[in-house]
């Protein structure tokens, strides 16, 4: 039997890095992938990619900061595949960069709309229909709100990350006697586009090659490599199926062992 055979799994923030991973990995282990994002050209290239035929992919444009839409994507998962079994929600900002004497409060309202109201939202929109048989979630926090990075100043997103972990505790109290489970994935730095990109352009910045700037970022791990998008992605379908069935309020780091706690 495949991890989740037959599972429904709504996946939020599906574009061309994580969320795709997430929605990709999770028809590979034999479920149905309900994708949900602001593009809709975005959500149709991954459909296309995970699922030609189409038979374990559904999407629907969605902005987590608007309740309807969150409601719809719920609604469509439950019409075409009968049911919701779990919520990946990735859909984030994490583009807005600085700390706080350069800090534009409005848009720090902005990132905890997204961030953490946006997750709520879109979680709360899967309640009634993961109350039937029990499910899970799992949320996307950051390794900058453990651990604020050297490289790069990203106060707003780890403070949104942060409280988006501390109402985690609250939610698996509150919806564990339905045995709906919440979790944190917490990535730290994950080769793929964002990552990419960072590395591409800080080594045209400094003139020096890629390979440097990379081995910069992986010379604090335990591992000789960074993790992936793909390595976040495993983690989050081993937190949606039943073989996380006992585990519940809890944070777990991807991060090939750059900081261990």
């Amino acid at each position: 039997m495949s991890l989740l055979d037959g599972r429904t799994v709504i996946v939020s923030g599906v574009g061309a890095g994580l969320g795709h991973e997430v929605a990709a990995a999770v028809v590979r282990d034999g479920g149905n992938a309900v994708l949900g994002a602001r593009t809709k050209d975005n959500l149709a290239r991954s459909a296309a990619e995970i699922d030609a035929d189409g038979e374990h992919v559904a999407y629907l444009p969605t902005d987590i900061t608007d309740e309807g839409q969150c409601a719809a994507l719920a609604a469509l998962a439950v019409e075409r595949f009968g049911r919701i079994d779990a919520l990946v929600q990735v859909a984030a900002w994490d583009s807005y960069f600085g700390g706080l004497q350069d800090a534009d409060f409005a848009a720090w309202e902005g990132i905890l709309d997204v961030n953490l109201l946006g997750s709520l939202r879109m979680t709360r929109a899967c309640l009634p229909h993961l109350k039937e048989r029990g499910g899970s979630v799992v949320l996307i926090g950051t390794q900058s709100s453990v651990a604020a990075p050297s490289q790069v100043r990203q106060a707003a997103y780890a403070a949104s990350k942060g409280a988006l972990v501390s109402a985690m505790y609250s939610l698996a109290r509150e919806l564990g006697p339905h045995r709906i489970r919440v979790n944190t994935v917490q990535p730290g730095w994950m080769w793929g586009p964002p990552v990419e990109a960072y590395v591409k352009f800080t080594a045209h910045t400094e003139g020096v090659p890629e390979a440097e700037v990379k081995r910069r970022l992986t010379e604090r791990m335990a591992l000789p490599e960074l993790a992936t998008d793909g390595d976040v992605a495993d983690a989050c379908v081993f937190l949606a199926s039943d073989r996380a069935r006992a585990i519940t309020g809890q944070s777990l780091l991807v991060n090939a062992g750059e900081l261990m706690r």
